[in-house]
């Protein structure tokens, strides 16, 4: 087209492929392989910033803003020649449609999470906290806009701006406000449950809000334009509920738990995303809307919803989301903040979302008579924001409301907001962690026949047949007297699952399964499959957490459920060519965690295959046990265990108390760790008499499945010797911290002790689990996570209250 007599060019659109280098094409110049390296620079880039940031324990949406600005005009983006090489302005379109389509899917995905039953149901507190916590930082959105137009934003239409001010002030953001109270463990807090429930209806109002600023923001600036759109988003909301909530329920109703959902249906719902997209843009709402409305009328109940977050999650959250925050990134040039005036503007702004989430909803929580430190820390979270702060931010650039400067103010505001959220809640904030005191804590006790409680713990189905096989041989003859709660380890992770199975431990206001759920987790099914077979009594629960700081979980329920034991699996499983495998460093840490912070005795299960890979029914329980016995706090506990067990009738325990000949001790040998020597021996030198009384206990001399064998040895050859040849034991119980030196050359699980060591290595022939068991210890150096009130000792809750 020609201009004032001069020819100006168009440039040509990118094509999609390259004929490759060798032609002489240069790949960056065709629209697919550019998209490729932008997708892999983004991931590589905002990962590593995560894995930074990790620390500082902060959501991996602060590394995925910091990255966009980084890579864009503010940082790596002056680079002229790097901005024009990788994100030149004709790939830009494809990168933003890209960008949009993961983001479809994502507030899908968002829209899936958020359950509308249980927003009905908010509470008024949580009702109080969210309407204030909107309306204050509108209203001072209003007043903040007064002064941008006036500086910064001259020239811009009066109403789009001030409800774009309005709601970018007043959004809380949902899924990064769970991310951090999981992270800091917050979530069954009173605190937890208030913030969730006030965010989950602040979600809702923003996005009623941003529909309305959308409507205004049109470039037709006739009022009836605007009252179409929003007539129309209405209308289509209304059709989402009336026809396309049945289909979805008639495809969730015919998808059931355990078998694979037809294709079809999962092809049929995101085809109804994209067309959804498709309306609500037609109508002038943005495509976003209509994404959002179908994943919050897909029906929460059954397995459909789960089954559609494991389908799309880890393509859309670990790939193309990252882009919508480069995309967003590349739009924000910091550059623009220059100069007193500017940077003055960003205080103001930054002061003013503090003062109004803050103020607002500590005001509200007080007159809710909220104690003043739970009021501010909620305050900090209210003001949490997110994703959809700069959904709200982009939508307003490119509707021309906000301008550079005010974009990259507002941009800034987000990120300040949410960083400091995690350290200052972390500083004012620390639940109170006192916990009854109780009595029973170890299996060796005054009173037999006082209930036994057992916190069974497992990561999955691998670990839950031998469990539940040891613990019906634990069983016993005392029926109605064993207790177990089976706590699913579950890692909470960046996925969008992983906040939904938070929701359901939250709504339980401890780390349990709903009972009334109608879509079970499958592992816990087994457990409650056991408890109808049984007369043990089953209790299924769920620990959500990072593997870092999961043991806080297991030892803070122990002390709740006052239990005596804790059973854990052994970080490694057996392959079927025998060599044992590890299922990663960070298992292996828990384990060693709990065993230093447990409140009662703890056993860690090294899995062979207790009989075999399914559950053995009480008729058919017929195991062999060995306990070798060399002396000290743990051995008795091992012992105390093994004596439980045998009076289950299909168990026969072999005890082999090992004692060193004249003149030799068993602790000689030891050729490197005289530290762990020394440790040994202290702990059990002064328990000889203990040792000598557990043997003449009625329960052990009376009991005709218990056979008793002092064996002398001369040293660690013997010891070796005799257990290697106890080809029949299906089960060895020992303990942690034996009167014994090390039986391996090396070992690198301290937490299994010198005996364990050795019957878990390959070193060690034979094909029977392993049990190590430690007792607790009162008076041992340990770390308690709970402070335990002064009370008086009990021997255990009422069962009504658990």
């Amino acid at each position: 087209m020609a201009t004032n007599g001069t020819a100006k060019v168009c440039p040509a659109p990118m094509k999609a492929t390259s004929n490759g280098s060798f032609q002489g094409d240069n790949p960056l110049d065709f629209a697919l392989p550019l998209l490729i390296l932008q997708i892999c620079l983004v991931v590589v880039f905002t990962r590593t910033l995560a894995l930074i940031l990790k620390p500082l324990r902060q959501p991996r949406v602060i590394a995925e803003i910091i990255g966009g600005i980084l890579l864009g005009p503010s940082a790596m983006g002056r680079s002229t020649k790097f901005l024009h090489r990788v994100f030149p302005a004709r790939s830009m379109t494809v990168l933003d449609t890209v960008a949009n389509i993961g983001l479809l899917f994502f507030l899908f995905l968002v829209g899936l999470e958020l359950d509308i039953r249980a927003i009905r149901r908010t509470g008024k507190k949580s009702l109080g906290i969210a309407v204030v916590g909107i309306t204050f930082p509108f209203v001072l959105g209003i007043g903040t806009s007064v002064v941008l137009r006036s500086t910064i934003s001259k020239g811009v239409d009066h109403a789009p701006f001030l409800v774009f001010m309005g709601v970018s002030l007043s959004i809380t953001a949902f899924p990064v406000l769970a991310r951090i109270l999981a992270e800091l463990k917050l979530l069954t807090t009173d605190v937890g449950r208030m913030a969730m429930s006030a965010a989950a209806v602040n979600d809702v109002a923003a996005w009623i809000l941003l529909a309305l600023a959308i409507a205004l923001s049109g470039d037709n600036t006739s009022p009836l334009v605007s009252v179409w759109v929003l007539l129309c988003g209405c209308a289509f909301v209304a059709a989402a509920i009336l026809f396309l909530r049945p289909a979805l329920a008639f495809m969730a109703r015919r998808s059931l738990g355990g078998e694979p959902v037809n294709e079809l249906y999962i092809c049929i719902t995101l085809s109804l995303v994209l067309a959804a997209g498709f309306v609500t843009d037609t109508i002038g709402i943005h495509a976003l809307f209509g994404a959002f409305v179908v994943g919050i009328v897909v029906p929460k109940d059954g397995p459909y919803g789960e089954i559609l977050i494991e389908k799309i999650e880890d393509l859309v959250s670990g790939l193309f989301l990252p882009l919508y925050f480069v995309s967003s990134g590349l739009k924000t040039n910091v550059a623009t903040i220059s100069g007193g005036q500017s940077w003055g503007l960003l205080v103001l702004v930054i002061f003013t979302a503090c003062f109004g989430k803050i103020v607002g909803t500590v005001v509200v929580s007080r007159i809710f008579k909220v104690p003043k430190r739970e009021a501010v820390v909620l305050g900090f979270l209210m003001n949490t924001k997110g994703l959809v702060e700069l959904i709200v931010l982009n939508i307003g650039k490119d509707r021309k409301v906000l301008n550079d400067q005010t974009f990259a103010i507002l941009v800034l505001m987000a990120l300040f907001t949410t960083f400091i959220t995690t350290p200052i809640v972390t500083a004012l904030y620390k639940p109170a962690r006192k916990i009854a005191s109780y009595t029973h804590r170890t299996v060796q006790r005054r009173g037999p026949d006082s209930e036994f409680r057992i916190l069974a713990c497992f990561h999955s189905t691998r670990n839950i047949p031998t469990m539940i096989n040891l613990i019906e041989s634990s069983r016993g003859t005392r029926r109605g007297r064993l207790c177990v709660y089976a706590m699913h380890l579950m890692e909470l992770s960046e996925r969008s699952s992983a906040i939904s199975m938070v929701h359901k431990a939250r709504r339980n206001g401890l780390p349990f399964w709903n009972k009334k759920r109608t879509h079970k987790d499958q592992m816990v099914i087994a457990f409650e499959a056991y408890q109808q077979l049984s007369s043990v009594s089953v209790r299924p629960m769920t620990a959500i957490s990072p593997l870092n700081s999961i043991h806080e979980d297991i030892c803070t329920s122990a002390h709740q459920k006052q239990v005596a034991m804790i059973l854990l699996p052994f970080h490694k499983y057996q392959r079927l060519d025998g060599v044992m495998e590890s299922l990663g460093h960070s298992f292996h840490l828990v384990n060693q965690r709990v065993i230093r912070h447990a409140p009662c005795s703890v056993g860690i299960l090294v899995d062979r295959g207790l009989g075999g890979t399914s559950q053995v029914s009480a008729s058919h329980v017929s195991y062999s046990i060995a306990i070798p016995f060399f002396g000290g706090r743990d051995d008795r506990e091992a012992l105390a265990y093994g004596v439980r067990m045998a009076e289950h009738p299909g168990i026969k325990l072999t005890v082999i108390n090992f004692v060193a000949s004249p003149g030799k001790s068993l602790l000689d040998w030891n050729t490197g760790d005289g530290a762990a020597t020394v440790q040994i021996n202290e702990i059990t030198q002064d328990g000889k008499e203990d040792d000598d009384q557990l043997f003449s206990e009625p329960n052990f001399t009376e009991n005709e499945s218990i056979s008793y064998e002092k064996r002398v040895v001369e040293g660690k050859a013997g010891i070796v010797a005799k257990l290697t040849s106890m080809t029949n034991t299906n089960l060895f119980l020992v303990g942690r911290m034996s009167a014994v030196a090390e039986l391996t050359e090396r070992s690198d699980c301290p937490e299994l002790g010198p005996v364990g060591s050795f019957l878990a290595s390959s070193e060690c022939s034979t094909t029977a689990s392993v049990l190590v068991i430690q007792q607790y210890n009162p008076t041992a150096n340990f770390s308690p996570l709970a402070e335990e009130e002064a009370s008086e000792l009990s021997d255990g809750p009422d069962d009504a209250q658990v």
